[in-house]
């Protein structure tokens, strides 16, 4: 098992290399020439710029049984369908009883964006630190749902 991390603007990359850490597992942490990122603890992968570049690199990468963090909806559904385990910053475990809904939403958001109509979506919340926590404890519990 591996932990693989979509890690272009991850704010909880700290939280998912202690808790690594703290099992003995390896992480990549993906990100793309537009950001520099360094570990004492995860393997970084840079990727070549581009639309989708990194989580084409990090659904490829994946494999049965390993674990990958990302907010992309789409880049769950690969993970999923091989095997693996996904779950969002905010601490949101994607699954199969889950991920279909989460992809019509995507959709039908993205009909919106595009439509000519003026549609004022909003975009997410400012991150609190509590966020912090609900992912902390989720990415945890799924760690631990895996290697017992």
């Amino acid at each position: 098992m591996q932990i693989l991390v979509d890690a272009d603007a991850c704010p909880v990359v700290k939280i998912i290399e202690r808790i690594a850490k703290k099992y003995n597992i390896p992480v990549t942490l993906l990100c793309d020439t537009n950001h520099i990122l360094q570990s004492d603890y995860s393997t970084v992968r840079t990727i070549s710029a581009g639309a989708d570049a990194v989580d084409l690199a990090l659904a490829n990468m994946c494999r049965a049984g390993d674990i990958a963090v990302t907010q992309d909806f789409g880049v769950a559904a690969l993970v999923l369908g091989k095997g693996g385990y996904c779950i969002h910053q905010s601490g949101k475990v994607f699954n199969d009883d889950n991920i279909s809904g989460l992809l019509m939403d995507r959709h039908l958001s993205k009909k919106a964006r595009m439509s000519k109509s003026k549609h004022h979506l909003k975009g997410p919340k400012k991150r609190t630190a509590q966020d912090d926590v609900c992912f902390e404890q989720s990415f945890e519990h799924l760690v631990l749902s895996i290697i017992n």
